[in-house]
């Protein structure tokens, strides 16, 4: 795993550099918010922690060009100040850890880090658990496929896996399975997908305020599919540095285009 350090301070950086071999963990400093963009545009990194007050190129600004070409890149602010923090935070970065750093929770993080990402598309139609499930493997999730919604909660796990879940089932209301997985799982981020925005309406309405985190509509872009999961993760990501969830600024996702077949 490799980690990106901006900080213009070269000491504080060198300390995190040090630390993090020691961890074995692979590690690159950038002593300016633009040598900082450079290197994200030319390199592979899974997190970059940057401090947020820096001259030129702030930690905001430089979140704000990475988010444009690598959205679903993790971004944590360090800082000793708080001016720009809450800025930061709406832009959508995961968390801010103040100076000096607690090493133990960034470690945790880190860890946390390395957790493979986890879906289960709960649906009654194989063929769309089975095209969706492939799409979703190849980039990189383990998928759990559930047709059987009476059969839910024997495959969910229990640690940051992300269920999509479909509303009109055969035998039983997604809705019903919602509450079901509420009432064994409070935390577990819970996306819809229906067919039939109009007749679900008011079971949408009803799951959303047992915190479903969005509804997409079929055909759906995959594209959208997997910003939501990246926000899912980088939420989940934000708890562990100790980020209360923030609720999302729309309360339904409709989106036109369609889900690619395989």
């Amino acid at each position: 795993m490799r980690i990106l350090v901006v900080d213009d301070d070269r000491r504080m950086a060198k300390t995190l550099l040090d630390i993090f071999k020691v961890e074995g963990y692979e590690a690159e400093a950038a002593y300016s918010g633009s040598r900082a963009l450079g290197k994200v545009k030319k390199g592979h990194f899974d997190c970059v922690l940057s401090d947020i007050k820096m001259p030129q190129m702030n930690g905001v600004e430089l979140y704000r060009a990475i988010k444009a070409i690598q959205p679903e890149l993790p971004v944590v602010f360090m800082t000793a100040y708080s001016e720009l923090v809450e800025e930061g935070l709406e832009e959508g970065a995961i968390a801010t850890l103040n100076k000096p750093l607690d090493i133990n929770l960034l470690l945790g993080f880190l860890s946390s880090l390395r957790k493979e990402r986890s879906i289960a598309i709960v649906d009654d139609d194989p063929q769309f658990c089975e095209s969706l499930g492939g799409i979703l493997r190849a980039r990189g999730f383990a998928v759990t496929e559930v047709t059987d919604p009476y059969r839910v909660m024997e495959a969910l796990r229990r640690d940051g896996q992300v269920v999509l879940l479909d509303l009109k089932l055969n035998s039983i209301s997604g809705l019903e399975v919602l509450k079901e997985i509420r009432e064994h799982c409070p935390h577990l981020a819970v996306i819809l997908v229906t067919g039939y925005p109009e007749e679900m309406a008011p079971a949408v309405e009803a799951a959303l305020k047992i915190d479903a985190y969005a509804c997409l509509y079929k055909p759906f872009r995959i594209e959208r599919l997997l910003q939501l999961l990246t926000e899912v993760h980088h939420q989940e990501l934000g708890r562990v540095l100790g980020q209360p969830s923030r609720k999302r600024n729309e309360l339904r996702d409709g989106y036109e285009g369609h889900y690619p077949h395989r």
